[in-house]
């Protein structure tokens, strides 16, 4: 047997040789994952000295560091990012075996790791996977930009991701996930004053404010370029990082924006706000799910996957 420090950590220090320890790379891996000490104790079943003094006996034997303190946890560094990589998938694939020869209710699932934009998460992923917490599935949700979180999954810190972008390589596999259709929206303030618009002339919206979630007017820019055919070159007025604010701006009459259609629905049923247009081929935006390649085969993920594939209708 392994002699243990008072601190609960692993024996060993930087000179010392032999294996890595599993359990000092299974902490690594739930610090990496949660992004802090104290919350990788809870989902271990470990106390939070424990949990530091093994990872301090990590980066030990490694010579390295792993993990950076910030005021909210901690964040990786390169070289955590690396290791986690290459450990992820092997101890997922011991942890999904664990599991099945468990008896029954005894060691409870990990919790899937989702992650994807707050909006669409929110809206649309959250209430399809609402009954399956009945059912035992524990969920932990990350959110943020596309290729960060996409990062996040090849490092294995998340089991599905929802992007806006196809991932690219060999490491992560991605299916359609809904088709999002943009729509350029005002509150009826604005519709009445800008009256009926055409594709072919959008001079009447070249002195109206622009609101959108970047500084470079992402979506906008996309719509005014499919739909109007010309490059916007206008600033906005309001930014906010996150649609709903975009939205709830707009429907109170900061000025005009493109939005999902899923994300403004309810508010075009109701009068809140107006479509300025209808056209024929409106910009869509396809978004995808994503896993890792290889990645072991648990049982609530592949419950999470299913239900957001079949459960999230067309946008």
């Amino acid at each position: 047997m392994a002699h243990r420090n008072n601190d609960g950590s692993g024996g060993g220090s930087g000179s010392s040789g032999g294996p890595l320890e599993l359990g000092l790379l299974r902490t690594f891996l739930a610090v990496y994952r949660c992004g802090a000490f104290s919350a990788a104790a809870r989902s271990s079943g470990l106390s939070q000295p424990t949990v530091t003094g093994q990872v301090r006996s990590l980066e030990q034997r490694l010579g390295r560091q792993l993990f950076e303190r910030v005021p909210k946890g901690v964040v990786p560094t390169k070289v955590a990012d690396e290791l986690a990589a290459e450990v992820a998938g092997p101890l997922d694939t011991l942890a999904a075996v664990a599991e099945r020869g468990s008896a029954e209710g005894e060691v409870p699932p990990e919790p899937v790791h989702l992650a994807g934009p707050a909006e669409f998460l929110s809206v649309r992923a959250l209430p399809a996977l609402g009954d399956l917490v009945e059912r035992g599935v524990r969920l932990r949700v990350t959110t943020g930009l596309a290729d960060e979180l996409l990062e996040g999954l090849r490092a294995g810190r998340f089991d599905l991701v929802v992007s806006a972008v196809r991932p690219r390589g060999r490491t992560v596999t991605a299916v359609p996930l809904m088709d999002e259709e943009f729509v350029l929206v005002a509150a009826p303030a604005w519709a009445e004053r800008l009256g009926a618009l055409t594709p072919g002339d959008p001079g009447p919206l070249e002195e109206v404010p622009l609101i959108t979630y970047a500084e470079d007017l992402p979506i906008l820019r996309r719509y005014w370029r499919h739909v109007f055919g010309r490059r916007l070159t206008a600033q906005a007025a309001v930014v906010v990082p996150d649609l709903r604010g975009v939205r709830a701006a707009v429907v109170a009459g900061a000025g005009v924006t493109v939005l999902p259609r899923y994300l403004c629905r309810e508010e075009l049923g109701s009068g809140a706000l107006v479509a300025l247009l209808d056209p024929a081929d409106p910009p869509l935006n396809t978004g995808f799910l994503a896993q890792r390649t290889g990645a072991p085969e648990r049982e609530h993920v592949t419950l999470v996957r299913e239900r957001l594939l079949t459960g999230i209708g067309p946008g």
